[in-house]
């Protein structure tokens, strides 16, 4: 959910660590990359497209990496899907600006929409170097996180349909 909050600094961090620790959190298994399309030519969707953005030139496709292309950037992805009814406003800023300051590295965000699911949910790439830094960033900050539950925190779910991969 997407909302307006008035709130201090303070208030934003306990919330928004709050959202974290509810959230579903997947990590995809494999090697993420963007294939790219001619304008007239959007790409096919399969069942492993996790997403395709376009701007006025060229069609942008984030899947798994074919092995057989050299030279495009390698992303490792993992993903959240929001608790309904919680306030998830600023996560994406929060929670980039918390790898960036651990990590020292920027990622990227594309967001959808499931309304059986809680409504926003997020899809997060970073360097494939780099995740399972960026994944032990989110678990810590699931484990601070106020609703997390002292006795056993939240762990990390199995990908949900990982079509044979």
């Amino acid at each position: 959910m997407v909302g307006v909050s008035m709130e201090t600094a303070q208030q934003t961090e306990q919330r928004l660590r709050r959202v974290i620790a509810e959230a579903d959190l997947v990590v995809h298994d494999g090697v993420w990359s963007f294939d790219e399309f001619p304008a007239d030519q959007p790409p096919a969707l399969t069942s492993e497209t996790l997403a395709v953005v376009r701007d006025q030139e060229s069609w942008s496709r984030l899947a798994p990496l074919d092995p057989e292309r050299e030279g495009v950037e390698r992303f490792g992805i993992f993903s959240f899907h929001f608790a309904e009814n919680l306030d998830n406003s600023g996560f994406v800023g929060w929670l980039a600006t918390h790898l960036k300051t651990e990590l020292g590295t920027g990622v990227f965000v594309v967001c959808g929409s499931n309304r059986t699911r809680g409504g926003i949910y997020d899809y997060w790439g970073c360097p494939i170097d780099l995740l399972d830094q960026a994944v032990a960033v989110v678990d810590a900050l699931r484990r601070t996180g106020p609703a997390a539950p002292a006795a056993s925190p939240p762990g990390i779910s199995p990908p949900r349909d990982q079509g044979g991969r």
